[in-house]
Parts: C-alpha cells; sequence; structure tokens
C-alpha cells in the first residue's frame, strides 16, 4: 500500500484519480459512438431493402433507428470500456507517470482504484440497461419494422415497367417526363371486375397526381379508348363482342388508406424472450417448468396402466410357461389372433403417444432455454464490462502505449475472440451440449482467469510484451546450444 500516507499525498492521489476518469471518459464516449456508427452501418446494409421505396415518413425511420440504435448497446459497451482503459492506462505508462507513482510505493490497484469503481457503475448501468430499457427497445423496434415490412411500396410507376400494386390495376407507361409527372402512351388493365384482361384502357398521354390532403391519387388520360369483351357466362364457348369507346379525357381517384403506415398492435410481440426483463423472464421460466412437470406427470399416469403386468402366483418356470401357454390354449385361433392385433395395435399407440409427448417435451424445453438464456445474458453483459475493463486496464499497463494505434487493434482482436466465445457458448445453451447458466457464462469464465494473470503481471511490472527481453532470453538459448557443441 502506501509508504506516505500525508495529506499532501492523498491530494495527490485524489488528483490522479480525477485525473483518470476525465482521461477514461473521453475515448470512451468516442470508441463508443464509433462502434455504434459502425453497427448501424451493417444494420442498414442489411436493412436497406425493407426501407426504400416505402414512402415512409422522416419521422417513423428516425424512430426505427433509435430503436435500433439502442439493441447495439450490448455489444458496443464492452468494446468501449475495455478500448478506453487501455488507452488510459497506456497513455499514463507512455508519459512515466505510472512508472513514477508505483516507485514512489503506490500499487497498481490504488491506482486504478477510481476506474475500477467507475466500470463497476458501469456495469450496474448496463444491467439496469439491459433490464429495463432493451426489453422496451426491442419491442418497438419489432413491432415497427414488422409493419414495415407490411407496409405497401410507395406509387412510383417507372417507364416500361407494370406497376402492380393498386389492387385490381396493373399500369405501365412506354414513357415518362419526371419533372411534370406526365405518362406517355399509358396501358391499363382493369381486373376489378373478375374478369381477367378483358377491360383494358390506353391513351396517348396522361398525369398523376395527389390531392392536398394527400388521401387521394387522381389519374387523368388524355386521347384514349377503353376496350371491354362482352362475355358471357352462359355461352362461354360461343363468340362475343368487343366494345371500344373513344375518350377525350379519362379520370379516376384512388384511395390511399391501404399505403398508409398501419400499426400493429406491441401487445402481439410481448412474449417474445427479447422483450422480457428479469421479473418476466423468471416468470415466464416457472410457468414453463411447471408445465413441463405437469406433462410429464399426465404422460406417466396415461401410460402407466400399459405397463403394468398381471403377477401370477406360480413359483416354477415349467408352471409359469402353462399360464402362459393357456391364454391361447383356451381361445380358439381366431381368438388368439384377435389378441395378438390388440396387443400390437395397443403397442403402437402407445409408441405414438410417446413419440408426441417427446416432441412436445422437446419443443418446450428448447423454448425454455431461450428465456433461459435472455435471462442470463443481461448479467453477464454486466459481468463483461468488469472483466474487459481489467483486461484493458492490464495490458495498458503492460504496453505502454496510449493512442488509437496498438491498443486499438488489441482491443479487437480480445473483442473477436471474446464474440466467438460468447456465440459459441450460446449456441452449445441452445442445443443443450450445456446449461444455459454454462453456456451464457462460457465467455466469461475464459476470460476472467486471463483477466487475473495479466493483472498481476501489470502488478509486477511484467516484461510480458516487451520484445527485447524475448530476444535475449531466445539469444542466450542459442549461445548456451553453440557452447556446449563445441
Amino acid at each position: 500500500m502506501l509508504k506516505s500516507k500525508s495529506r499532501g499525498g492523498a491530494i495527490k492521489l485524489r488528483r490522479i484519480d480525477v485525473y483518470l476518469i476525465t482521461s477514461f471518459i473521453g475515448p470512451f464516449i468516442v470508441t463508443f459512438f464509433v462502434t455504434l456508427f459502425v453497427l448501424f452501418m451493417q444494420f442498414l446494409f442489411v436493412y436497406v431493402d425493407d426501407l426504400i421505396g416505402k414512402g415512409l415518413e422522416w419521422t417513423v425511420v428516425t424512430q426505427l433507428l433509435i430503436y435500433a440504435l439502442a439493441s447495439f448497446v450490448p455489444l458496443a459497451l464492452p468494446l468501449a470500456i475495455m478500448l478506453a482503459s487501455m488507452m488510459t492506462i497506456g497513455n499514463l505508462g507512455e508519459q512515466y507517470e505510472l512508472t513514477s507513482l508505483k516507485s514512489s510505493g503506490v500499487s497498481l490497484w490504488r491506482i486504478i482504484r477510481s476506474l475500477i469503481l467507475f466500470s463497476i457503475l458501469l456495469s450496474i448501468a448496463a444491467l439496469l440497461f439491459s433490464n429495463y430499457a432493451l426489453p422496451v427497445a426491442n419491442l418497438k423496434f419489432q413491432s415497427l419494422m414488422y409493419d414495415i415490412r407490411q407496409q405497401r411500396p410507395a406509387i412510383n410507376i417507372k417507364q416500361g415497367v407494370f406497376y402492380n400494386e393498386i389492387d385490381g390495376y396493373s399500369i405501365r407507361a412506354a414513357r415518362k417526363d419526371d419533372q411534370s409527372q406526365t405518362l406517355y402512351d399509358v396501358l391499363i388493365y382493369d381486373h376489378t371486375r373478375g374478369k381477367g384482361s378483358e377491360y383494358v384502357i390506353t391513351a396517348k398521354s396522361g398525369r398523376m397526381f395527389l390531392t392536398e390532403d394527400e388521401r387521394y391519387l387522381i389519374l387523368e388520360l388524355f386521347n384514349g379508348e377503353q376496350y371491354e369483351e362482352l362475355r358471357s357466362s352462359a355461352r362461354p364457348a360461343q363468340k362475343y363482342e368487343q366494345v371500344r369507346v373513344g375518350f377525350k379525357e379519362w379520370r379516376k381517384v384512388f384511395d390511399l388508406a391501404e399505403f398508409a403506415l398501419n400499426r400493429t398492435d406491441e401487445g402481439l410481440f410481448k412474449e417474445n424472450y427479447r422483450m422480457l426483463n428479469l421479473r418476466q423472464l423468471q416468470g415466464t421460466i416457472d410457468t414453463a417448468k411447471i408445465d413441463l412437470a405437469n406433462e410429464k406427470e399426465n404422460a406417466i399416469v396415461f401410460s402407466k396402466p400399459y405397463f403394468a403386468f398381471r403377477r401370477f402366483n406360480v413359483d416354477s418356470v415349467a408352471a409359469k410357461n402353462k399360464v402362459l401357454d393357456s391364454v391361447f390354449t383356451l381361445h380358439t385361433v381366431i381368438d388368439s389372433a384377435t389378441i395378438v392385433s390388440k396387443a400390437l395395435n395397443t403397442a403402437r399407440n402407445m409408441k405414438s403417444y410417446i413419440d408426441f409427448v417427446s416432441k412436445s417435451a422437446e419443443g418446450k424445453i428448447q423454448v425454455l432455454r431461450r428465456f433461459e438464456i435472455e435471462w442470463w445474458r443481461k448479467l453477464t453483459l454486466s459481468f463483461a464490462c468488469f472483466v474487459l475493463f481489467l483486461i484493458g486496464a492490464s495490458l495498458g499497463a503492460i504496453i505502454r502505449k496510449g493512442g488509437f494505434g496498438l491498443p486499438f487493434v488489441i482491443s479487437i482482436i480480445l473483442f473477436v475472440i471474446f464474440y466467438i466465445l460468447s456465440i459459441a457458448g450460446e449456441k452449445m445453451a441452445r442445443e443443450g451440449v450445456l446449461s444455459s447458466l454454462q453456456g451464457m457464462w462460457f465467455a466469461s469464465m475464459f476470460l476472467l482467469p486471463l483477466a487475473i494473470f495479466l493483472m498481476y503481471k501489470a502488478n509486477r511490472d511484467s516484461i510480458l510484451f516487451n520484445t527485447e527481453a524475448y530476444k535475449s532470453f531466445f539469444q542466450k538459448i542459442f549461445k548456451k546450444k553453440n557452447t556446449s557443441e563445441k
């Protein structure tokens, strides 16, 4: 601990605590938002096809993006904490301030005490966020994304291509003037009468525009003709007439209510495991376990009579065989065949029932695992933030390099390892290879010994990443080898 407990030394350490926290906050915020931006660009790359061409208002798109950003926090937060801690302690070591403090008798644990407390607060904040804010954001995002996917594309007629998004109509324009919204050589198939393509409209030109309240779309055609085939349902095989009517102006009003974004009740999505907090998840888990226990008990009660055997009070094996043979000798051949047939049918029915119960239980167990995984995910996120902070602070003290260079590269490598381990553990938990507890804590428990080892080495001024030390070590080995050979 401290060699001097003077008032001046305490004030100096408090100043160092404030200095470390202020130095930590800057890189943390920058790294956090840079990571969010990278994940956000990945989100746009995946969902861009669902957003383009739907005529969505900017407020709807903004809401969707905000909800999506909230779902990226569990990925961005651990990386930001690890990189910020590595940069902060690395800068301290690069400027020889860390060496100066250690030479005065201050341990590494005391130096980074304020950062440890701050990282614990961040871990608690991560737990609160994942428990209260994240389920709401997931609910809003999933429900809004579902409605957007069900939304019809905005009315945008392209030249030379049939537009079929208006119910009952298929519209094509050979040429289109984008500035005046004028259509040329228009062809319309009217299917609203349920007669296929028997009603056709052609026009040399036309235009489309919205009403002032944007509730209706007006289509006006000029100098065209209407074709209608008068086919009789009573004589489908007979010849029929075609009526052709010319017009100078033709007008059609379309109701755009079907193109508006209709919001689905969010209550339909609330039962998903991603939309629940810890208390709700625990309640669902308990209910699922009780349901599985009841299903198992019902299966036992139902099948028990079919697996009961009549016990005969006989002693010798010969007497037992005589009793079994009497089952068939007391009946005719037809009765014996009937008995065997009924027994086989009963066995087949029981096998089918057991298979059904087994598959039903397996499906419920898989659902139960998902809820258990989500329950543990909220806790492991907070713990992973603290573990990665210890790793970052230890590596910063060992490497003694600040900035976005080497710390950034090492942080990305360690985070990728952490992410791969997390995905592997979750997959094994879903498949039942590991329990939900073991699978979700797999990555954290793998990295915790590494964090303790690195912190131990950093506190003892290890030369773990000193290339000159390794070079000198191997030179000594080869020198001894050459000496022994001579």
